[in-house]
């Protein structure tokens, strides 16, 4: 089918919305995003530089072009109110509205709806409104927690103790957050992400993948937005059983289904980070959007007509849409600014060469007269797509080793290694 479509967002996570909707060459795509993508500039018909979070000028751009639906990609505009705004004005959105997206921009929201609703997978877990308190309890209760900031923050505010933190720094993170805070109990196992299309009453789930949010190889440094991911050919992981998936699937139709009854319909992407744990997955967040970089593994491999997908996640009629993914491993790998996260270094030329069979997607690079720039986020992304993950781990390895310039990426994802690591561990957990 054809439709004009409109992307919001201008990441890497954007690029691989905008590439899955050219597939079908009659859609016409435009772009709304805060900083250009050329990625995303070379597919749309027309693009809006401009911050996501404007909504009334997103608004205008979409009227203005006759745009049909519109594919949300960050969660900042969805906490903004983008898809009420544009419903309202009769542009159908795959993307959940304020008050859904709260499963995502609100942690507090998010457990205390768990724990209501009897949604499973939910840790122990207590509120904080006030530094004094927070830090108090920190000071005085046994044990390792996760401290997380109640609001958004790019995926890289929250902090383990044991991991990040000992209890001292743990109780001065709270009182520099304001008290504003979730602390949770340490979750121990193996994270996996599973991601579903849904429409409010129907989940379609795609392929498990594992994200790598440490910046350095060995699971190492500080957090990021994402260093990289894989996935398998047979769309699960070893150290994930099917009771497991099965579970966190199950997880995921309970959030969803306590959603509706809350009078909150959530549609769009419900993307789940769990843990697996010795007794079983846990919620460590729901996502109210595609992951970046699990997008791009997603979606690369996406068999079937996005356009379908979106048009029967927008009219609620995703049951009767066909919804398939090749049987293919993949790899993503980020090359990152030197310096990333911490203190990047912006506007650094590079270079890239040729590299070979991968999918390349641009997230925060700057074009200027054929020359590319960094910027103080990641960079681009590649990702090899193959029959096994040994070949898709070299096909995406070599991609990112053709890139030239200050920049950097963890050469250890998706490799047989790292995936061994993870492995053992789960068996010595269970």
């Amino acid at each position: 089918m054809s439709m004009k479509v409109l992307v919001v967002g201008g990441g890497g996570r954007e690029h691989a919305i905008a590439k899955a909707l050219a597939r079908d060459s009659e859609n016409v795509i435009f772009s709304v995003m805060a900083k250009k993508n050329p990625g995303i500039a070379k597919i749309a018909r027309e693009v809006l530089i401009e911050q996501e979070t404007h909504i009334s000028g997103v608004v205008r751009f979409a009227l203005a072009q006759g745009v049909e639906y519109a594919v949300i990609g960050p969660e900042a505009p969805l906490e903004a109110g983008i898809v009420d705004a544009l419903e309202e004005n009769e542009v159908a959105c795959m993307g959940p509205s304020r008050a859904a997206a709260r499963l995502e921009t609100d942690k507090a929201f998010c457990r205390e709806m768990m724990n209501r609703e009897g949604v499973a997978g939910c840790p122990k877990y207590r509120v904080f409104h006030d530094p004094d308190g927070a830090a108090e309890f920190i000071r005085d209760t046994e044990g390792e927690f996760a401290i997380k900031p109640i609001g958004l923050t790019g995926g890289k505010g929250v902090k383990i103790m044991g991991e990040h933190l000992d209890r001292d720094a743990a109780a001065r993170y709270v009182r520099e957050l304001g008290g504003e805070v979730v602390i949770e109990e340490r979750l121990i196992g193996e994270e996996f992400t599973l991601q579903a299309f849904t429409d409010g009453k129907t989940l379609v789930p795609m392929p498990l993948v594992q994200d790598h949010k440490r910046a350095f190889e060995g699971d190492l440094g500080p957090n990021t937005g994402g260093m990289g991911s894989y996935s398998l050919e047979d769309h699960s992981l070893p150290f994930v059983s099917a009771n497991d998936r099965e579970s966190a699937l199950e997880i995921m139709h309970s959030a969803v289904e306590a959603m509706a009854r809350m009078g909150q319909p959530y549609k769009g992407v419900i993307y789940g980070q769990f843990m697996n744990t010795a007794r079983g997955p846990m919620v460590i967040e729901f996502n109210a959007r595609f992951g970046d970089p699990e997008a791009m593994n997603v979606l690369s491999i996406l068999d079937s007509d996005f356009s379908e997908v979106v048009t029967g996640i927008a009219e609620c009629d995703l049951k009767s849409r066909k919804v398939e993914f090749l049987p293919k491993a993949t790899v993503c790998k980020y090359v990152v600014p030197s310096g990333y996260p911490d203190a990047p270094n912006p506007g650094d030329p590079f270079t890239v060469h040729d590299y070979g069979r991968a999918c390349l997607y641009y997230a925060n690079v700057d074009e200027r007269e054929g020359m590319l720039y960094t910027q103080t986020s990641r960079t681009m992304a590649f990702v090899g797509i193959a029959d096994t993950l040994d070949e898709a781990e070299m096909i995406a390895e070599h991609a990112a080793g053709s890139v030239i310039g200050p920049v950097r990426h963890r050469k250890d994802i998706g490799t047989t290694d790292l995936l061994a690591k993870r492995c053992s561990h789960m068996k010595e957990l269970r």
